[in-house]
C-alpha cells in the first residue's frame, strides 16, 4: 500500500498498487489501466473506418503486432540503459510488474511495425500514422496513471501546489508528479489533434504535429524526473526529445510555406 499525499490539494490517498489478488495471482493497476487505454482508443479508432484509405480492419490486424512488439521494445531500450544492472540480474529483464517501460523504445518498435505491416499490405505510411496519431497520445494520457498506482516516474523536490508526497527509501518527500504533467499534456496533444484529423491539409501532417507537441512536452518533463535513462551525463529521452522538436517542426513549417506558396 503507498500512501501518496496532494497537501496542497488537501488530498492524502492509500494506494494499493494490485487490483485483484487470486490466491496469490496478482494483477496490477499499471497493466489494467495501460489495457483500458488501448481498448478505449481501438474503441474511437473504429469511428474513423475508412479515413486516408485506411480500413479498421487493417487497424486491428496492425494491432495485434504493434502491441506485443511495443511492449517488447519498449522494455529492450529501457534495459539497453540500465545494462550493468540486468546482466548482473539477468531474470528481472522480465519482470515488467514493476514498470521500467520506455516509452521512445516502444514508439521505436511501433514504426518499424507500421513500415513493415503497410509494405506488407501496400498501404501508405504516412495515411496509417495520421490514422493512429490522435489516439496515441489519448493512451498515452491514460497508460501515465499506471505510473501513479506505482508510485514511480516521479520528479524533483518542489514545494509547488501540486507536490505530491511520497515515501521513498524510508524517507518522506514532496515531489513534481511528472505523471500527472504528462497526462494533462498528452490529453491536451489529443485534443487538438483531434479537433484537426478531418481537417488534413497533406499527409503526414498529424503524425509530424504529433511527434513535434510530444517531444516539446517531453523534453521539458524528462528535466524534472529522477529516473531518467542516461548516457552519460546526459538524459536520452531529453536529446531524443529536441532532435525529434526541431526535425519534426522544420518539416511543419516547410509544409506550410510550401502549401501556402501554391
Amino acid at each position: 500500500m503507498n500512501n501518496i499525499k496532494f497537501e496542497g490539494l488537501g488530498i492524502d490517498l492509500n494506494v494499493n498498487p494490485v487490483l485483484v489478488d487470486f490466491n496469490g495471482i496478482k494483477i496490477y493497476w499499471y497493466a489494467f489501466i495501460i489495457i483500458t487505454g488501448i481498448a478505449i482508443c481501438l474503441l474511437l479508432c473504429k469511428k474513423d473506418d475508412g479515413k486516408y484509405n485506411v480500413k479498421f480492419d487493417e487497424i486491428l490486424l496492425l494491432a495485434l503486432f504493434l502491441l506485443p512488439i511495443s511492449i517488447i521494445c519498449a522494455r529492450l531500450y529501457f534495459v539497453l540503459f540500465k545494462l550493468d544492472y540486468y546482466m548482473q540480474n539477468p531474470l528481472e529483464i522480465l519482470n515488467i510488474r514493476n514498470g521500467g517501460l520506455a516509452i521512445y523504445g516502444g514508439i521505436i518498435g511501433a514504426i518499424l511495425t507500421i513500415v513493415l505491416f503497410c509494405k506488407k499490405k501496400k498501404i501508405n505510411i504516412l495515411d496509417m500514422c495520421d490514422y493512429i496519431a490522435p489516439y496515441l497520445p489519448l493512451g498515452q494520457a491514460i497508460g501515465r496513471w499506471g505510473n501513479f498506482f506505482n508510485g514511480e516516474a516521479h520528479g524533483t523536490e518542489t514545494n509547488s501546489i501540486f507536490r505530491m508526497g511520497i515515501m521513498e527509501n524510508g524517507n518522506y518527500i514532496q515531489v513534481h508528479p511528472t505523471f500527472l504533467y504528462e497526462s494533462i499534456c498528452t490529453f491536451i496533444i489529443f485534443i487538438i489533434l483531434f479537433t484537426k484529423k478531418n481537417n488534413r491539409k497533406y499527409t503526414g501532417q498529424l503524425t509530424y504535429l504529433y511527434f513535434f507537441l510530444y517531444s516539446i512536452v517531453r523534453a521539458f518533463i524528462e528535466g524534472l524526473r529522477t529516473d531518467s535513462l542516461m548516457l552519460g551525463n546526459f538524459r536520452i529521452s531529453q536529446i531524443l526529445s529536441i532532435i525529434l522538436s526541431i526535425v519534426c517542426g522544420s518539416i511543419l513549417i516547410y509544409k506550410r510555406i510550401k502549401n501556402k506558396n501554391e
